[in-house]
């Protein structure tokens, strides 16, 4: 049986929220009364919270059923919704399911029913079609990202979804996109519409255009980094060959970086992301995949190594930065015989010829074999790193924790001497195996 529900104050101060945004304030008021709601609002202003802080005021502690269904485009963005309801400390039982996944983890969880299910479209109609939980409570249906859900690459899964789920009483669906047309099988009916799009996301978002002389554009985008000094940025790619010949013209000069596409397997998106968010990475060079249900820190600047196809895309790239109160700039970069596509306006070019000062990378990423199901904390960590490894405060970066393992950045310079005097140590009862991430 669940435990009751934390107040509101509880869950934001265990987030690390002090107040609430006038985007939330308002989407959650309206949630609680409305049968079906549309959110729009830009990426990074917190839509997650608007919709499950409602979303926990509908569920009854005494069904031992799945209560409520949150459709999401992407693993990461299951993953990062799943992590939020667990540091939230609800009470409630919540799951996520996707591809890239075993099947034979999903089964161990869903023998024991999650409130709250969070999945993929392929992934969560195969639970339905095996009957692997009842369907029976399930009255929120949440889509979130419900412009990438409702594309024609899941329009059967979702309809598949939507067919077995009969009982739904409420629906949320939220996007960064406006103008979207919503398919008559959602049942979305007389909709309650808040939308922030407009809300001065132009006045914080600069858009310039780098020219590059050759049709091959990485000399002129590493002129670029080189202009921007150590800051870290995503760099968009439309083709994963563009990604891997990047991969490797960075690497050659020098330049930390990690790669980030849906041809990559699971395990290796989340090292990449888990590296780009504690500084081992300065770039993140990916396709649109990034563009949207990622976490990961602010970002002064995103660069369109390649020109999106739509307007659509080119908005959740941007989407990347300028987030809620913060400036942000999208370098666009083209060959100077290329011509601009219409959605992109009167672009500033950008001066880069003057360099930032460039440091050399400072972090390195250290993988623990051991998380969260061996009861270790981050405090375990950090104590064994301090004791130990004889490391002072400022030598100890951002620590991720995990259910089987843990990744900490610390220096460069000293990844290989902690190595060697922390693997094969005990943390928390357990020997743990330390090693620099690759």
């Amino acid at each position: 049986m669940a435990n009751s529900i934390k107040d509101q104050e509880d869950i934001l101060a265990k987030l690390n929220i002090h107040q609430l945004n006038p985007m939330q304030v308002e989407a959650i008021a309206v949630i609680e009364k409305t049968t079906n709601t549309i959110l729009l609002s830009p990426t990074g202003t917190g839509k997650t919270l608007a919709f499950l802080l409602p979303l926990l005021k509908t569920l009854d502690a005494t069904i031992d059923e799945v209560q409520a269904l949150i459709v999401v485009p992407s693993r990461e963005l299951a993953i990062q919704i799943e992590q939020v309801l667990r540091i939230m400390g609800t009470g409630f039982k919540v799951n996520a399911v996707y591809g890239g996944r075993t099947m034979a983890k999903d089964k161990s969880e869903l023998k024991h029913n999650p409130a709250i299910l969070i999945g993929t479209p392929g992934r969560i109609l195969d639970h339905f079609m095996n009957d692997r939980f009842s369907k029976e409570s399930i009255k929120t249906l949440i889509l979130d990202e419900f412009d990438k859900c409702l594309d024609k690459g899941f329009s059967d899964e979702m309809k598949g979804i939507i067919a077995n789920v009969p009982r739904i009483n409420k629906r949320i669906l939220t996007s960064a996109t406006q103008n979207i047309e919503i398919p008559p099988f959602v049942r979305l009916d007389k909709p309650v519409l808040i939308n922030y799009l407009k809300e001065k996301k132009a006045l914080k978002l600069e858009i310039k255009t780098v020219i590059s002389p050759l049709r091959n554009k990485s000399q002129t985008l590493l002129d670029l980094v080189m202009h921007l000094g150590n800051e870290q940025g995503i760099v968009f790619c439309n083709l994963k060959e563009n990604i891997e010949y990047l991969d490797k013209f960075l690497t050659e000069k020098k330049i930390s970086h990690s790669t980030f596409s849906g041809e990559m397997e699971q395990y290796d998106r989340d090292r990449a992301l888990i590296k780009f968010r504690n500084g081992t990475s300065q770039l993140l060079i990916a396709t649109d995949l990034a563009a949207r249900g990622i976490d990961v820190p602010e970002l002064k600047y995103i660069i369109h190594y390649d020109v999106p196809a739509s307007e659509e895309e080119f908005t959740h790239r941007n989407g990347r930065t300028a987030r809620v109160n913060t400036k942000g700039t999208a370098y666009v970069m083209r060959w100077e015989k290329e011509e601009f596509p219409e959605f992109i306006k009167n672009p500033n070019r950008a001066n880069i010829s003057v360099k930032a000062p460039r440091k050399a990378q400072y972090w390195e990423t250290l993988f623990i074999s051991g998380g969260r199901k061996d009861k270790i904390s981050k405090g375990d960590i950090a104590g064994l790193f301090f004791k130990q490894g004889e490391i002072n405060k400022d030598q100890l970066g951002t620590i991720e924790l995990k259910q089987d393992c843990a990744f900490v950045a610390v220096p460069l310079a000293i990844a290989d001497d902690l190595v060697r005097k922390l693997s094969n140590t005990k943390l928390k009862k357990k020997k743990v195996r330390i090693t620099v991430l690759e």
